[in-house]
C-alpha cells in the first residue's frame, strides 16, 4: 500500500475513536442529568450505578455508531477536501474508485469491531443495562404475561392466561398431548406454581381428560404435585432476553423459541439479523460520507458536519421505524433489518456517481 493509503486509514480510524471518546462522556452526563432523580428515589447504590454507565458506554456506542462512522469519515474527508490534497490526488490520476480504497480497508476494520463486539461484548453488556433498568428506572413489566401460548415438546402444548414471575405461578393452566395429531389426554388447572423446596410443579383444582377411541376417563383432583418438561420461567422470558445472549446461544434460544411458538419470535429474529446487518452499514456509511465531503463546498466543513448528523440521525430513524414495524405487526424482520441498509446503499450508489463527475 502507497502511504497516502496508510495515512487515510491512520485518519479515518484514529477520527473514529475521537469521536466515540468525546461524544460518550457526553451521553453519560446527560443521561446521568435525566436519572439522577431516580437514583436519589430509589436509593441505587453507587457500585451499581457505577456498572451501569459502564453497560451504557457499550449500549450507546451501539445505539449511535451509524453517527460516529458519519462524522469520522466527513470530519478528516472535509479537512483533505479543504486542503486541496483530495484534487491533488485525483489529478495525479488516481482514479476515484482507487481513492476510495483505504477507507473501504477502515471501513472492514471497523465493521470486524462492530460484527465481534455485536456477537459477544454488547449483549452481556446489555444483560446488566436492561436489568438494572426494569429494576430502578422503567420499574414496568419486563416479560410478557399475558395469554401465553408455548409447544414445549414435539406432542405437548401449553397455555396459562397469565404468569407472576415474581412468585412462579400461573392462573388457567391447559396442558395438551397428542399421538398421531390426536390428543390424547388434556390436563387442566386453576393454578399452577413452582415449589423450589420440592423441586415440582403444585397445581390446584387439577383435572385431566384421557381419550382413546369414543371413551373418555375423567380424573379431579383438588391438589398435585408432579412434573413437567418445562422450566416455569420459560413460560415467559424477558423481553430483552435475545439482545442479552451471545452468538451461539441466541441461535439456540431462537430455535426453542420457533419451536415452541412463541409470539415474540419475529422480535428475537430481528435481534440477529441486525448483529449481521450493523456492519455492512460501516461500508454503506464510509461510501456516503465520502461522496458528500470528498470536494469543497460553500460553507465549508460545517454543512458537511450539519449533512454528516442528519443523516446519521435519519438512519436511525429508519432503523427504529422498521424495528416497531416487526415488533408490532407482522412485518419481515429479515426486511426490518435489511432494508434501511438497502436504502441507504442505493443512496451511497448514486452520491458516488455524483462524487465521480
Amino acid at each position: 500500500m502507497k502511504i497516502i493509503d496508510w495515512y487515510i486509514i491512520k485518519k479515518y480510524l484514529s477520527t473514529f475513536v475521537v469521536m466515540i471518546l468525546l461524544f460518550i462522556p457526553i451521553g453519560i452526563m446527560v443521561d446521568m442529568a435525566e436519572k439522577i432523580d431516580k437514583f436519589k428515589e430509589n436509593e441505587v447504590p453507587t457500585q451499581a450505578i457505577i456498572n451501569y454507565y459502564l453497560d451504557f458506554t457499550w449500549y450507546f456506542g451501539n445505539l449511535l455508531f451509524p453517527i460516529f462512522l458519519f462524522l469520522a469519515v466527513i470530519w478528516f474527508t472535509s479537512k483533505l477536501a479543504n486542503n486541496t490534497e483530495i484534487i491533488a490526488l485525483l489529478s495525479s490520476g488516481i482514479s476515484f474508485n482507487r481513492f476510495l480504497r483505504p477507507y473501504l480497508v477502515s471501513a472492514g476494520v471497523i465493521a470486524l469491531f462492530a460484527f465481534f463486539s455485536g456477537m459477544f461484548i454488547v449483549p452481556k453488556s446489555n444483560s446488566s443495562y436492561n436489568a438494572f433498568q426494569y429494576k430502578y428506572i422503567a420499574k414496568k413489566n419486563e416479560r410478557q404475561t399475558k395469554n401465553l401460548y408455548k409447544q414445549i415438546n414435539p406432542r405437548e402444548y401449553i397455555f396459562v392466561s397469565s404468569y407472576d414471575p415474581i412468585r412462579k405461578s400461573a392462573n388457567n393452566f391447559t396442558l395438551e398431548h397428542f399421538e398421531d395429531n390426536t390428543m390424547t389426554f388434556k390436563i387442566q388447572a386453576n393454578s399452577i406454581r413452582w415449589v423450589d423446596r420440592d423441586s415440582v410443579f403444585r397445581l390446584s383444582g387439577y383435572v385431566k381428560r384421557s381419550f382413546s377411541g369414543d371413551s373418555e376417563v375423567y380424573h379431579r383432583k383438588s391438589r398435585l404435585d408432579t412434573l413437567f418438561d418445562f422450566k416455569i420461567d420459560n413460560l415467559a422470558p424477558v423481553n430483552y432476553k435475545a439482545e442479552t445472549l451471545t452468538f451461539f446461544p441466541l441461535n439456540e434460544f431462537i430455535k426453542k423459541e420457533r419451536e415452541g411458538g412463541s409470539v415474540m419470535i419475529n422480535s428475537h429474529l430481528l435481534v440477529r439479523h441486525k448483529r449481521w446487518s450493523l456492519p455492512f452499514s460501516a461500508f454503506i456509511l464510509t461510501l456516503i460520507g465520502v461522496s458528500v465531503s470528498s470536494f469543497k463546498k460553500r460553507g465549508g466543513m460545517g454543512v458537511n458536519l450539519a449533512f454528516g448528523i442528519a443523516m446519521g440521525f435519519l438512519f436511525i430513524f429508519f432503523d427504529k421505524i422498521f424495528s416497531v414495524m416487526v415488533n408490532k405487526s407482522n412485518f419481515s424482520p429479515f426486511l426490518g433489518a435489511w432494508l434501511p441498509i438497502t436504502i441507504f446503499g442505493m443512496l451511497a450508489i448514486f452520491l458516488m456517481q455524483r462524487a465521480k463527475r
